[in-house]
């Protein structure tokens, strides 16, 4: 995420330079990848305080020997005007009206022997140094910039005008639009910070500075209230639990203003108008994604399923089975039927929380628009995106997660942006569906546990201190049961990081409290107690031997998801299976596709085969884990843990050799290379009372499949998959190209290791030929 410190001024003063800071906000977790100066000391190009200044642009006349040049005459706060000549496009409107100083259209104006950046050459990042000559017959020493030639943006099709800057002619641009921008790497737990207003927040509490707020107060409101004109329904709360519209009269589409386009580009939006515009402005500045819809259009679809008096109608649905969707950028899309539709009687608007539909899209003729910011599931919007393959900048902050309360916040910012902007005028009225708010998470902190996380003890002022600098509300009692006192941590709604759950909840605040107090300023300590060295442990020592012996054969380990589906473990185990089968299910699943522990690490294995078949002919893994099954012979709490059982999974399949420089035929590998793999691995854990037998099974090729015993007792199976696994997986091979697997009870293999072996020692005398 692009963050530019002009922008993180607004909320927050910057108190520290701007190395520090990044650094600061590093170690807090918010990892800063870079920082990209501009004009500012340090920068790739700086600029001249005395030689790049603000100019008020006076007059401008044609050239009279060039129809494709014009003579701007600029104020730049000196005892005479001066005059440049330029081919700027955007300046050729103004040509003939005379004295246009009431326009209070600003530019940037570069002094003869500056240094900026060359607008018209090829290769990228080339400068020069600007001298006087003759262009046409008339002498031009200086320059009116476009934002490429300042190193604002690549943008090179006219110098940048702007009517919003108040400076005084003359000001320096150094002084004005000097910036830095911090290029922060965002896990996905710190999706609070996915916006300017969240990394203010951490600016405000890492350096003791208060924080400033966006203004969202509404100018005065005129016409019918939106009420009486809009009713929004939901057949899904669960799934969409708020839905706040405003509607926004007479707007004016046309460009946004320079301050506005300046702070877009450098966070790595494009502006296109004044209303899409607003609406990333709001996304990118207070992390709420909203959309406006042509109310108009609205209005008219209305009139054939209400009457011209009938309200309009919005509704948000799961998708029909196979129904389909045009989105913004003209694709359609068929939509699965656990996904999400904004919709009225006629049909679909949009795709709830990821995009937009082209239905009622917003054109340069729309005078009425109305704007929505809602709150959706983020586990639906996650497994919609995946599904549809979207991702919006909308689809990453909600599948992420954003807190229904920051719906109103934003519809507020942006309703008094496009007044102040665009010109509009908002109908009386704020239409909130909020059926079901959250209630607030309060978890108690006790002071001992704070000191028996860190490992350092701090003050119950300093803690209560640092927490409400993140803006959780703190109160501090005597407790009863314990000698230290506490606290009664009130949690922000933007927080939705902070568990619930007492234990979970302790140890969240608790990471948050190490944050901004410094994990630099923890002091190193050694355990009190030294782990125990690892000392016949057997079976420990024998699976480690497993994975040496594997690894030195030549095959990759992976480690993957202990969570699945019955329904895609059923592609290898069988539709029987999965039907008859009792899985160990998880109470509250992150995703749909995690919901209950495994049966089969072959699943899992195959999953990963056909990942990297997409883009490597030649696969060889394989995965010591767990699967765990019901315990149906347990009693007490031994009953409800599962009976986790040791699996070794192998799968191979491709050339039999690397690809190489030398000729050489390739051949494939067969079930006798999987055969020979075996064969070293038992030899290297000097198992000899082996023997692969023919077996049947339906996920391997008949007649391909050997059960492997070992002192008569079978451990698992080895051979060749069957085409239809193959196909079920989507694994990418070759015509009649083999895909070799393994799965064998490694507890089972294990038992027969003997304990002792013999050795024999290297004959002094070897014999020599």
């Amino acid at each position: 995420m692009k963050v530019p410190i002009s922008w993180l001024k607004d909320f927050v003063d910057i108190t520290l330079p701007i190395e520090e800071l990044a650094e600061r906000l590093t170690l807090a977790g918010l990892e800063v990848g870079g920082i990209h100066k501009i004009g500012l000391p340090g920068a790739d190009l700086e600029w001249e305080r005395d030689k790049l200044v603000l100019a008020h642009l006076l007059k401008v006349e044609q050239h009279p020997e060039a129809d494709r040049l014009v003579l701007a005459t600029v104020d730049i706060g000196a005892a005479e005007p001066e005059t440049v000549v330029t081919g700027a496009p955007n300046l050729f409107e103004y040509v003939g009206q005379g004295d246009i100083s009431h326009l209070g259209l600003k530019s940037p104006f570069v002094m003869e022997g500056a240094t900026v950046y060359d607008g018209h050459a090829k290769e990228p990042g080339a400068k020069m140094v600007l001298k006087g000559r003759k262009i046409r017959g008339i002498m031009n020493r200086h320059m009116l910039c476009s934002e490429k030639e300042l190193g604002l943006s690549d943008e090179h099709e006219g110098i940048i005008l702007t009517a919003t800057e108040d400076a005084p002619p003359g000001t320096p641009l150094l002084d004005l639009w000097g910036d830095a921008v911090l290029d922060i790497d965002l896990t996905p737990n710190l999706i609070r910070t996915g916006n300017i207003l969240g990394v203010a927040r951490e600016v405000a509490a890492l350096t003791g500075q208060t924080l400033r707020y966006p203004d969202t107060t509404l100018p005065s409101t005129e016409g019918v209230p939106v009420n009486d004109q809009l009713v929004i329904e939901t057949t899904e709360p669960e799934l969409n639990p708020r839905f706040v519209a405003i509607l926004v009269n007479g707007i004016t589409i046309k460009p946004s203003p320079y301050w506005m386009q300046r702070r877009l580009r450098l966070a790595g939006q494009r502006p296109i108008n004044n209303i899409v515009d607003i609406s990333n402005y709001v996304m990118l500045e207070m992390g709420q994604p909203n959309h406006t819809f042509d109310w108009d259009v609205l209005r008219r679809r209305a009139n054939e399923y209400a009457g011209p008096n009938g309200p309009v109608k919005i509704i948000t649905r799961l998708a029909e089975s196979g129904e389909k969707v045009t989105t913004l950028d003209d694709k359609t899309h068929t939509m699965p039927d656990f996904s999400i539709l904004v919709t009225d009687p006629k049909g679909n608007l949009s795709i709830g929380g990821i995009m937009g539909g082209g239905e009622s899209e917003i054109s340069d003729a729309s005078q009425n628009v109305l704007l929505e910011a809602a709150a959706w599931n983020f586990i639906n919007i996650r497994r919609t995106s995946q599904a549809l393959n979207i991702y919006s900048e909308a689809a990453y902050r909600f599948s992420r997660g954003t807190h229904p309360s920051l719906a109103m916040f934003g519809a507020l910012r942006g309703a008094k942006l496009l007044a102040d902007i665009a010109g509009g005028v908002i109908a009386p009225g704020i239409l909130d569906y909020y059926p079901n708010p959250p209630e607030t998470v309060t978890v108690e902190l006790p002071q001992a546990e704070v000191t028996r996380l860190i490992g350092i003890e701090l003050s119950v002022e300093a803690i209560k201190q640092i927490l409400e600098s993140l803006e959780f509300q703190v109160e501090i009692s005597p407790s009863p049961h314990l000698q230290s006192p506490v606290l009664h941590v009130t949690v922000p709604d933007h927080r939705l990081d902070i568990s619930a759950e007492p234990v979970t909840g302790r140890a969240d605040l608790v990471e948050e409290i190490a944050r901004i107090y410094g994990y630099d300023r923890v002091p190193v300590t050694e355990m009190t107690d030294e782990l125990p060295p690892q000392r016949n442990n057997l079976p420990f020592e024998r699976e480690e031997r497993t994975r040496d012996l594997l690894i030195q054969i030549g095959l990759q380990e992976v480690i993957t998801y202990r969570l699945t589906t019955p329904e895609v473990e059923a592609r290898v185990l069988g539709k029987d299976y999965v039907e008859k089968a009792t899985y160990v299910t998880l109470a509250n699943p992150s995703t749909p596709e995690r919901s209950v522990m495994r049966h089969s690490v072959l699943n899992s294995v195959l999953e990963i085969v056909a990942e990297n078949s997409k883009r490597h002919a030649h696969v060889e893994l394989f995965e010591v884990g767990h699967i765990y099954l019901p315990n149906p012979n347990g009693a007490g709490e031994a009953a409800i843990l599962p009976d986790e059982k040791r699996r070794l999974v192998i799968a191979m399949t491709g050339p039999r050799s690397e690809m190489s420089w030398l000729p050489t035929d390739i051949e494939l590998m067969d079930f006798f290379d999987l055969k020979g793999v075996i064969e070293s691995l038992l030899d290297g854990l000097h198992l000899d009372q082996v023997a692969f037998k023919p077996a049947q099974h339906h996920a391997f090729y008949p007649g391909r499949v050997a059960d492997l015993e070992i002192n008569g007792q079978s451990v698992g199976l080895l051979g060749q998959l069957h085409p239809y696994v193959v196909e079920a997986y989507d694994i990418q091979i070759e015509d009649d190209q083999p895909v070799l697997a393994a799965d064998f009870d490694l507890d089972a293999l294990l038992a027969h290791v003997p304990d002792l072996y013999a050795v024999r020692s290297v004959p002094r005398f070897p014999p020599v030929q």
